[in-house]
């Protein structure tokens, strides 16, 4: 049955949404106002039927006609202990808070479980909040998306899917960045450039693996030394292991955030070698790590601030009904210090 046939063509009603799900009326409304005596069975499919039909419940849709709540979700899809141990949501945050300083919006932080999504989701729908910010999705997690048709949504990151490529999202260009740190290395000599990537669920994880690929391409050297971590400074550190333990000479190493290059160092260290004279290291984010190694680490510069500053400008002209870009790109620059 099509959503013509459903809905007949109107605006689609909490009714249509319930058929579609094969439900009663009264479940559905219960999972659009965050019930949780419902199955995540029956909220799954309730949600599919919401994002198939395009549904707005109505107490969004009294929301945005002028009821507001004067809320904005800032959500974070990552575990608690990552979020207050990464100096990047820290300057996210701030800006976000600099941002709605000066407006009547008043900001909550949501750190999603990645086991409960759907509460979050419910949350969201749930009419308490008048639109959301997104940082650090991996891939699943522009399902958030999904909930575009209802509920204002900016994310701070590009989608990795293309079918995603209707959300609005703020961004550095992570591939310029990625290219410009590795030509860096380049440019100094270094020939046997290793990587240690993020997430490949991940745009950050992706892009700068793109971007230093390019330029050891260009340059025409080999691009297979390669490691993955999750962005800690443990997982750089094991990365950093694995990379020696293949024996194949390392002169240069790209870390795709500050937090795995310092891990890195101290994987060089334990192995007797130098930084830079053996291995000239650089990393990504321009954080307090990056300050803190020693050497002094050379790094691109992302202005974490000013990305959680535009989200929420963004947004708040989205709820203020302007017309915004769908997509804004904040420029990088690489900062030079004794780590090359």
């Amino acid at each position: 049955m099509t959503t013509e046939q459903i809905t007949g063509g109107a605006v689609p009603t909490l009714e249509a949404v319930a058929a579609r799900a094969g439900v009663s009326r009264a479940t559905v409304s219960r999972v659009v106002n965050g019930s949780p005596k419902v199955t995540a069975e029956v909220v799954a499919a309730v949600e599919r039927a919401i994002a198939d039909l395009n549904y707005v419940p109505n107490r969004a849709a009294r929301s945005l006609a002028s009821r507001r709540t004067q809320v904005v979700a800032l959500v974070v899809p990552e575990s608690t202990a990552k979020v207050f141990a990464d100096p990047f949501f820290a300057s996210i945050v701030q800006g976000v808070a600099l941002s709605l300083a000066d407006t009547e919006y008043t900001l909550n932080m949501v750190i999603s479980s990645e086991t409960t999504p759907d509460k979050t989701r419910r949350y969201l729908m749930g009419g308490n909040v008048d639109g959301a910010l997104v940082v650090s999705h991996h891939s699943g997690d522009h399902s958030y998306a999904q909930l575009g048709a209802s509920l204002p949504l900016v994310f701070g990151g590009r989608p990795v899917s293309e079918t995603e490529h209707l959300s609005y999202y703020v961004d550095v260009d992570n591939v310029a960045g990625a290219q410009v740190a590795t030509q860096h290395l380049i440019d100094r000599g270094r020939r046997n450039i290793a990587l240690i990537t993020g997430p490949q669920d991940m745009p950050a994880g992706l892009d700068r693996y793109t971007g230093w690929k390019r330029a050891m391409d260009a340059a025409g050297l080999d691009a297979t030394r390669v490691a993955y971590g999750d962005f800690s400074p443990a997982s750089g550190s094991e990365a950093m292991r694995r990379l020696l333990a293949e024996g194949r000479p390392i002169d240069g190493l790209f870390a795709a955030n500050d937090q795995m290059a310092a891990g890195a160092y101290s994987a060089i260290h334990e192995a007797g070698l130098s930084i830079p004279g053996d291995i000239a290291v650089v990393g990504y984010d321009d954080d307090s790590f990056g300050l803190m190694s020693t050497p002094p680490l050379t790094t691109v510069h992302q202005p974490s601030i000013g990305l959680g500053e535009t989200m929420a400008r963004v947004l708040v002209r989205r709820l203020a009904g302007e017309n915004v870009d769908r997509v804004t790109l904040l420029p990088t620059e690489l900062v030079v210090r004794q780590s090359t």
